[in-house]
């Protein structure tokens, strides 16, 4: 358990460094890729919350889905948003 903690703690200060060095100009791409990986974090989120049997790891699965649902609707928005600004106007 100790270990997880640690491992979690790791990935979230490293990743909000990797995400902090990101110019503003390709955030919206990437944001758009991430989409696949959100996908797949509600997939592993999904089977964490439906096949454990430990309480805390549900609540944590079920944490997991919300926040990569609301990860994957925001990239599809706004890469909806990026792409209208390419369509001819009329």
């Amino acid at each position: 358990m100790l270990e997880n903690l640690i491992v979690f703690i790791l990935a979230s200060i490293i990743g909000s460094e990797v995400i902090s060095k990101v110019p503003q100009t390709l955030h919206t791409p990437l944001m758009s890729g991430s989409n696949a990986v959100s996908g797949i974090t509600m997939v592993g989120a999904l089977v964490v919350a439906g096949m454990v049997a430990d309480q805390w790891a549900m609540i944590l699965g079920v944490v997991a889905l919300v926040v990569a649902t609301i990860n994957v609707v925001g990239g599809f928005l706004v890469t909806d948003r990026m792409l209208q600004m390419f369509k001819r106007k009329e």
